[in-house]
């Protein structure tokens, strides 16, 4: 027997349907309220509407779970690697140890970019934000690789999927480097995902760059915990821009230029700025008790979280990451580093801060990793889009194959002037 929720207000009614996921809560299904009813919801920031089914990512806020294909994020970042944890967003299953060996020698084959590209770059500012040029730059990958832009095709997609992956941490190295005015560096195919990176970012043609283990382990783990979180704003944006049938390069650039937005992946960022506000560790008492001041409009940034009203599942392992960093590369007298590290102690164990659970989040412990790794605060949002492809392209490639799936086109609620009649200026008072 189907469950159906009741509708009724006045003499409108309608039944609506109730649909059960694998797990989490059950939804609505309330496609058939307008016809029936005359009526829309009103959900502004859609968050409590389900904007499609899918298969890839689940997370529960409350108990701080947030599991891909099934598996937990902690198992993910502290047994596998991220190329491993890509071939699960994309197919569904951990690769076998020959299906790994293929995908990987498949995205390492697909590093480089088209040649022009370099002079592609050579048109922005030479201060140019990084992310304004990543959202050129990923966008002009449809002009350089039309040959996998025709969505109806299951091969050219997944060709397009692999340049991705593979071709996004190239453009983010040739920003930074475009930006800081150095050559830009090939990428090596003996060197794994995350060690190529770091090499493309920092190694220079005078001299040979050694790739350290431990921090290479730390940027691998750090694309992981952001690789995919599920509806979130940028996932949502590159699901209603592929809805319309865009290519998918079009549909990340628009995901990047989401992802930019400081509520979103521009919080590491945030939150470095505001360490860099506060200064030394004997003014963070006054910063403490202006968040305390709910007439304040100061907000401590990498604190607390959307979804997450639990421990943010990510920090934990970033936490130790961060510290891991930090022991490798001797870091004991940055200032902001030891700012850093009182807010976390007083975030962990001040009664106000565990009463309404603002933690410290994913956010606050990536921020200080990365600036010690070397990145300055303009590259952090750079390298969650390097991270986040996999996702964006794995929610994309599901939007695409799903039989359900429309053009998106949200309703409103209108509140402007009624209907009137134009009048000629002559006659306007």
């Amino acid at each position: 027997m189907t469950e159906a929720a009741k509708f009724v207000l006045g003499d409108k009614n309608a039944e609506l349907q109730l649909r059960h996921g694998t797990i989490g809560p059950d939804v609505v299904d309330i496609a058939s309220l307008y016809k029936n009813t005359g009526l829309f919801t009103y959900d502004p920031g859609f968050t409590s509407t389900a904007s499609c089914e899918s298969k890839i990512t689940y997370i529960d806020g409350d108990e701080g779970v947030l599991l891909h294909r099934g598996y937990s994020i902690d198992q993910l970042a502290e047994r596998g690697d991220f190329l491993e944890t890509c071939y699960l967003l994309l197919y569904g299953e951990l690769p076998t140890a020959h299906e790994k060996e293929d995908f990987v020698y498949r995205v390492t084959r697909h590093t480089m970019v088209h040649e022009q590209m370099s002079r592609f770059y050579t048109g922005f500012r030479r201060d140019a934000h990084p992310m304004a040029v990543m959202v050129g730059s990923v966008g002009a990958l449809s002009a350089f690789y039309h040959d996998s832009t025709d969505i109806t095709d299951p091969h050219q997609r997944m060709v397009a999927s692999i340049r991705m992956i593979a071709k996004t941490p190239t453009l983010a190295a040739m920003a930074y480097k475009y930006h800081i005015g150095q050559p830009f560096v090939y990428p090596r195919n003996d060197l794994t995902y995350a060690e190529n990176f770091l090499h493309m970012c920092f190694a220079v043609p005078c001299e040979p760059y050694h790739i350290n283990a431990t921090l290479a382990k730390a940027m691998d783990r750090i694309f992981i915990l952001h690789a995919d979180h599920e509806q979130n704003a940028s996932t949502s944006t590159v699901r209603l821009a592929g809805s319309s049938g865009a290519n998918p390069f079009a549909c990340i650039a628009a995901g990047i230029a989401c992802l930019w937005g400081p509520a979103h992946g521009g919080a590491n960022e945030a939150a470095l700025n505001m360490l860099g506000e506060i200064g030394t560790k004997d003014r963070i008492p006054e910063f403490i008790a202006r968040a305390k001041d709910k007439n304040d409009p100061f907000r401590l940034m990498g604190f607390g979280h959307r979804v997450y009203k639990n421990y943010d599942p990510r920090a934990k392992i970033m936490q130790q990451t961060c510290h891991e960093v930090l022991d490798e590369l001797g870091i004991r007298d940055d200032p902001l580093l030891e700012v850093a590290m009182e807010l976390e102690h007083i975030a962990l164990n001040d009664e106000y801060f565990v009463e309404k659970k603002l933690y410290p989040n994913v956010d606050f412990y990536s921020g200080i990793t990365l600036k010690a790794l070397g990145f300055p605060t303009e590259m952090f949002t750079v390298l969650f889009a390097v991270a986040r492809t996999v996702g964006w392209i794995a929610q994309w490639n599901e939007m695409i194959e799903d039989p359900q799936q429309r053009i998106g086109r949200p309703r409103q609620l209108y509140t402007g002037a009624p209907r009137r009649d134009y009048l000629g200026i002559d006659q306007r008072g």
